[in-house]
């Protein structure tokens, strides 16, 4: 069977590794210039297509959000070949529509966090501001959304994520005050990823998994580690299905706007960029050079 240029990324927690039909599987460590990714990433093929997995947390749950090495974890992804990543994670719901075990398919972000440096791979000689008025690819989006309808799941179309440093969860009153100013949703993880896939020009997109109300519904008991393992077992089941349906929807060759994203982004004269620099930037920045 011939192998395709360009791969899929996904990334998830633990189990969705175990997708029945994963076939020609391999861990493989890479190093990249910001350091160890997350783990070992996964590469292998499914539903007909080439595809890398990459556990965010480490297998065994062993780094904390904040702890997430972002640029690290892309760099890894885009020198695999990846050019679409779906990402799969757990949120907390800040509406009362967004049940427990439902899917987000979010177009916002909202920042909370204090990791702006690990969010950009830009710097060290090199000035560089993509586009981000529109965080997730759309296009990848939409397939999502037209998956999950073909697969009848309890899915929602767009809605903010607020992304908060953590490792707590919220307070009560962070909790009233996002849902009160019209947040969707609030998890610890998807806003570094999606900046650094913007800038690596790889398409993103994240279903949203709910697992709790955080601790805004008093009908509902706040968010525990127990109450969050527990709906994410639940929603392992969806999570699975969910890629399996849409890897074969996603376009063979990245010609979404995404895939261009740096074309107007990179402001320092290219006789200036430092030559180490383009060197750890080579995945990405080898087409200008």
């Amino acid at each position: 069977m011939s192998r395709q240029p360009h791969r899929i990324g996904i990334i998830g927690g633990s189990g969705l590794y175990h997708i029945d039909g994963l076939t020609d599987t391999r861990w493989v460590r890479i190093k990249t210039p910001f350091g160890p990714p997350s783990d070992e990433l996964l590469t292998g093929r499914l539903a007909g297509r080439d595809v890398v997995f990459l556990p965010r947390h480490g297998r065994g749950h062993r780094l904390l959000p904040s702890e997430l090495p972002h640029r690290a974890n892309i760099w890894a992804l885009k020198k695999l070949g990846v050019a679409w990543i779906v990402s799969v994670s757990a949120v907390g719901s800040l509406q009362k529509k967004y049940r427990p075990r439902d899917i987000v398919f979010i177009d916002q972000f909202l920042d909370r966090t204090k990791q702006s440096s690990n969010h950009t791979f830009f710097g060290r000689g090199i000035v560089a501001h993509v586009a981000f008025a529109h965080p997730v690819s759309e296009p990848l989006r939409q397939l999502l959304v037209a998956s999950a309808k073909r697969l009848k799941l309890r899915a929602h179309d767009g809605g903010t994520y607020v992304c908060m440093e953590g490792p707590a969860f919220s307070t009560r009153a962070e909790s009233l005050a996002n849902r009160a100013a019209g947040h969707d949703v609030i998890g610890m993880t998807n806003l570094g990823e999606a900046k650094c896939a913007r800038e690596a020009e790889i398409a993103y997109a994240s279903a949203a998994m709910v697992t709790d109300y955080d601790c805004w519904n008093d009908d509902h008991d706040h968010v525990t580690v127990e109450m969050i393992v527990g709906n994410l077992h639940a929603n392992a089941d969806a999570a699975k299905r969910l890629v399996l349906d849409v890897l074969p929807h996603v376009p063979a060759a990245p010609n979404w706007p995404e895939h261009r994203a740096l074309d107007t982004a990179i402001l320092t004269d290219r006789k200036l960029w430092p030559a180490k620099t383009l060197r750890d930037l080579k995945p990405f920045l080898g087409r200008f050079a």
